[in-house]
């Protein structure tokens, strides 16, 4: 226990009320730490703000779209999108719920990376012919348990999303993850052994 919080409860009512205070700012100050990253103006502001882009989607209507990726290890990819004069038109987590619904079937790779953002990893499958990308995302769960967003492509087109839950395990021997590395969440593939990811799928 702090020393701040030992003194409210030696000092009485006011120091009580104090305590109280300091209760209500750490709850804000955990709110913030996830609140949405406030919306930039201009191209100008957003690059000195973040820096240099992921990449750089050039659209039909002549505007720009930054794209601002997190993986492996993060779980958002922030969007922002600025028209020919450098001025924000929109922007947007391109690992929200409604945005990772937007995956239809017959997609192009091309358009569910634009969509997206940059993946963590990919995979192919040989029996099923399936190649498949998949982003690290937010869950409910806390950050004990993994969440991996997938798409299944073959050739080249989506067939399918599916999510997959990575669960850790106890014993020093294991991953972060719950596999003996090289296989463990979040640790890319091993070179040796080309057929097999880093995590399970359960279909």
């Amino acid at each position: 226990m702090s020393a701040a919080v030992h003194a409210a409860l030696r000092g009485g009512r006011g120091s009580i009320f104090v305590l109280l205070l300091l209760a209500v700012a750490m709850v804000l100050g955990g709110c913030a730490a996830f609140a949405p990253p406030r919306p930039f103006t201009t191209e100008a502001e957003a690059l000195a703000a973040r820096g240099e882009p992921t990449r750089r989607w050039h659209n039909e209507d002549g505007t720009t779209t930054l794209e601002y990726a997190t993986q492996p290890y993060g779980h958002t990819c922030l969007m922002v999108q600025v028209d020919a004069g450098g001025i924000v038109l929109r922007q947007w987590d391109a690992l929200d719920d409604d945005n990772l619904a937007r995956v239809k079937k017959g997609m192009t790779r091309e358009e569910v990376s634009r969509l997206l953002g940059q993946h963590r990893s990919e995979q192919f499958f040989k029996l099923s012919g399936e190649e498949v990308w998949d982003w690290n995302i937010r869950n409910e769960y806390g950050a004990s348990i993994a969440t991996l967003f997938n798409v299944h492509f073959i050739d080249g087109k989506v067939v399918r999303t599916s999510q997959t839950y990575v669960y850790p395990r106890d014993g020093a021997m294991f991953g972060p993850w719950g596999y003996p590395g090289p296989f463990g969440y979040p640790y890319p593939l091993h070179p040796r052994f080309p057929g097999y990811g880093p995590w399970p799928y359960w279909w």
